[in-house]
C-alpha cells in the first residue's frame, strides 16, 4: 500500500505539472496535446509486447524445450491464480529478463540466455515471480498512463518554446517569455525524473510481491545480487527506450552522471536488503 500511494501520489504531481503547462498554453493546447499523446502511447502499450520481445530478438519456446521454464512457471501462475504467459528466451548474453504484455491475459516472460546459464533455478524463480508480478500489479498500464502524462507535458513544453520565440517579437503584455523559456525546459525534465520514480517505485513493489508469492525473499535477493554484479561486467544491446522493462538495467555499466536521479531501476543493494529484512512480510 506504501508503494501504491507513493506511485498516486507521483501520478499526481505529473498531472499538477500539466495544470501548470496548460496555465501557459490554454486549455485548447491541452486537449490538443493530451489526445496526440494518448494516440502514440496507446499504441505503444497495444503493440507493447511484441515491440518488447523484437527489440530483443527473443523467441517463443515450448515445453518441450524448456521443460524447467515452464514448469516454475506453471507453479507460480497457478499459485498467483492467474494465467500462463508465453514464454521466451532471448540471445543475449547478459543474464536479465522482463514482462511485458497489456493485461494478465495477453502478457509475455522473457529471459535471456545469460540468466539460464548462470542462476539457479531457485534463483530463476524468484526472477520470474518479480516478471509475474508486474503483470499482476499491472505496471505496464501504470507506466503508459505516466508517459502519456509525460509526453503531454514535452508537447506543451515544445508549444510554449515556439510561443516564447514569437511572443518576445511583440508587446503582449499577457506574455513572459522568461517564464515560458522556463517551462519549455524544466517542465520535460521533472515530467521524466517523476517517471522515473513511479517505475523505481513499482520495482519495489514487484520485488515484494514476489517474495510474497513465493513465502522467501532470499531466491530473488540471491539472483538481484547476482544479475547485478554480471551487468557490470558484461555489455548489453538492450535500447535504452526499452532498458526500463527488466529486472536490473542492462545499461548499469555505461558511466551516467547524476545516475541516481535519471536511473529507472532503484539500487540492488536496497532491493536486496529490503528482501532480506523480511518487510515485505507485511501486508500493509
Amino acid at each position: 500500500m506504501k508503494n501504491g500511494f507513493k506511485t498516486a501520489v507521483l501520478l499526481a504531481g505529473m498531472a499538477g505539472l500539466l495544470m501548470l503547462a496548460a496555465s501557459f498554453m490554454g486549455q485548447g493546447a491541452v486537449v490538443i496535446a493530451f489526445f496526440i499523446s494518448l494516440a502514440m502511447i496507446g499504441g505503444s502499450y497495444w503493440f507493447s509486447d511484441k515491440l518488447a520481445i523484437r527489440s530483443a530478438r527473443a523467441v517463443e519456446v515450448t515445453e518441450a524445450q524448456l521443460p524447467q521454464y515452464y514448469a516454475v512457471m506453471r507453479g507460480l501462475t497457478t499459485e498467483a491464480g492467474m494465467p500462463m504467459p508465453k514464454l521466451y528466451v532471448s540471445p543475449e548474453p547478459q543474464p536479465n529478463a522482463f514482462a511485458t504484455g497489456r493485461n494478465p491475459k495477453n502478457a509475455a516472460v522473457a529471459v535471456t540466455e545469460g540468466l539460464l546459464k548462470s542462476l539457479s533455478w531457485d534463483e530463476i524463480r524468484g526472477v520470474l515471480a518479480h516478471e509475474l508480478a508486474h503483470i499482476k500489479n499491472r505496471d505496464i498500464l501504470i507506466g503508459s498512463v505516466a508517459a502519456t502524462i509525460a509526453s503531454t507535458i514535452s508537447f506543451l513544453a515544445n508549444m510554449a518554446m515556439w510561443a516564447s520565440m514569437f511572443a518576445g517579437g511583440r508587446d503582449d503584455e499577457d506574455s513572459n517569455p522568461i517564464a515560458m523559456i522556463a517551462l519549455a525546459i524544466l517542465a520535460p525534465i521533472s515530467a521524466s525524473l517523476i517517471q522515473m520514480a513511479i517505475s523505481r517505485s513499482r520495482e519495489f513493489q514487484a520485488d515484494r510481491t514476489a517474495a510474497q508469492l513465493m513465502g522467501d525473499g532470499e531466491p530473488l535477493a540471491r539472483a538481484l545480487e547476482k544479475l547485478h554484479a554480471s551487468s557490470q561486467r558484461i555489455p548489453s544491446h538492450v535500447t535504452p527506450a526499452q532498458a526500463s522493462n527488466y529486472i536490473i538495467n542492462p545499461l548499469a555499466n555505461r558511466k551516467v552522471t547524476m545516475a541516481k536521479l535519471f536511473t529507472t531501476h532503484p539500487p540492488a543493494e536496497d532491493r536486496v536488503a529490503r528482501l532480506r529484512s523480511g518487510e515485505w512480510r507485511d501486508l500493509f
